[in-house]
């Protein structure tokens, strides 16, 4: 089993890796290099959302029925490889934009392979997944490490130089190795039998939980906050890199230890305070981090960066983490209503809208190619406090959830 968990755990290293390894400076390069405004940014973001939205029938109706998990997920990072090394040719956003897209279509399918192939060689997942996941996260982190420490890729004169266009042939390399790789991973036969309909691939049937009200209050702040999360994504890093900030991405990589730490005490949040009360921390920390952002400088102020950077864990596990939880226990035990990791579907719908938003805020406080970022940064926190707000009036904390979290 030992040898056996070590594979898995390369194969989530090397997933994390590569999405962690263009992901994050993505902005930057498209602003420095391809010359993109903020709404061809958010265009490019909001292809993870598309992926996430199609995902469902790569996974749901082909693969879960007719191949080994293992195969289709070797041939879509040795596709993805290709499509990597196309981004890293691209001169111009309408030549990079139908590659980004159909790389993200493709990406996407494989977070769920990769959990697929490590759930079915586990007798006890609830146990042992925690332990390779996490190598997926490290993963994010060293790709981030070795853009600011190692390469320097990310410094005034590597992104002046286009040196962020090698993340692209690194991510590539790294996708041909996993897609051969993942050939000589356990097998992992189909799994799926019996009819399986649209609805149930899309995971609309847990639209029931709807009809209780305060899920209904739950669904609708879960898609506004995230639009403050979506300015994170899209213009941390650029934010980052223009005010002189050394090694960006580098020091961005707090964010994935801290969500490590956070997700360690989320329990004992869950238990001490109750549902309500955990999400309107994850709300508040988003604010603070906005406020940080807009205020904080490069100099003696950077500290205010780097803490808002550290509250990633909160920002997320505490919202989004506490509410699949909070979904799973209010679906109950019942498989057609359990959601997918993704709330069914709610976040994906937020975050296309949040990537559209955030591009829109950051062209309006933009004037050729400089950037009002305290405004900028001012709009998700004064979102974010509006959407606590709301949220703190409406929800009625459900104590039953918080007594036994599930994480």
């Amino acid at each position: 089993m030992a040898m056996i968990r070590t594979r898995l755990s390369i194969m989530m290293f090397l997933q994390f890796f590569i999405w962690g390894g263009w992901f994050v400076t993505l902005g930057t390069f498209l602003a420095n290099n391809l010359n993109a405004s903020g709404g061809q940014i958010g265009m490019a973001f909001s292809t993870q959302s598309w992926g996430a939205i199609i995902a469902p029938f790569i996974i749901g109706l082909i693969a879960d029925r007719y191949f080994n998990a293992e195969r289709i997920l070797a041939v879509l990072h040795l596709a993805g490889a290709a499509l990597m090394y196309g981004l890293y040719m691209a001169s111009d956003f309408s030549t990079f934009y139908p590659l980004v897209l159909v790389y993200m279509i493709i990406y996407m399918p494989t977070l769920a392979l990769v959990n697929s192939v490590s759930f079915r060689q586990m007798s006890d997942p609830g146990q042992e997944f925690a332990k390779i996941r996490v190598w997926g996260t490290i993963g994010w982190i060293i790709a981030g490490l070795g853009i600011s420490y190692l390469f320097a890729w990310d410094s005034s004169q590597g992104i002046a130089d286009g040196m962020l266009r090698n993340t692209f042939l690194m991510c590539a390399i790294a996708s041909l190795a996993l897609g051969l790789y993942s050939f000589s991973l356990p097998a992992t036969p189909p799994k799926a039998d019996g009819p399986v309909g649209l609805k149930e691939v899309l995971g609309l049937d847990a639209l029931a939980l709807l009809k209780d009200r305060n899920y209904a209050i739950f669904f609708i702040a879960s898609i506004l906050i995230c639009i403050p999360l979506a300015f994170y994504y899209q213009n941390a890093n650029p934010f980052l890199a223009e005010i002189g900030v050394t090694n960006p991405t580098g020091k961005m990589t707090l964010g994935q230890v801290s969500e490590v730490l956070f997700m360690l005490l989320l329990p004992v949040f869950i238990h001490r305070f109750g549902i309500k009360k955990t999400l309107l921390i994850g709300m508040l920390a988003w604010a603070l981090r906005y406020a940080l952002f807009a205020f904080g400088n490069a100099d003696e102020m950077v500290f205010m960066l780097l803490i808002g950077i550290a509250l990633h864990g909160v920002c997320y596990d505490f919202f989004f983490v506490t509410g699949q939880i909070y979904t799973d226990a209010r679906a109950g035990r019942n498989s057609k209503l359990r959601p997918r990791h993704d709330h069914v579907g709610h976040l994906r719908v937020g975050m296309l809208i949040g990537f559209w938003v955030a591009g829109q805020i950051t062209d309006h406080f933009s004037t050729n190619g400089a950037h009002d970022w305290q405004g900028i940064w001012m709009f998700p926190a004064i979102f974010a406090i509006a959407v606590l707000v709301l949220f703190f009036l409406t929800f009625k904390n459900d104590k039953s959830v918080a007594a036994k979290p599930n994480v």
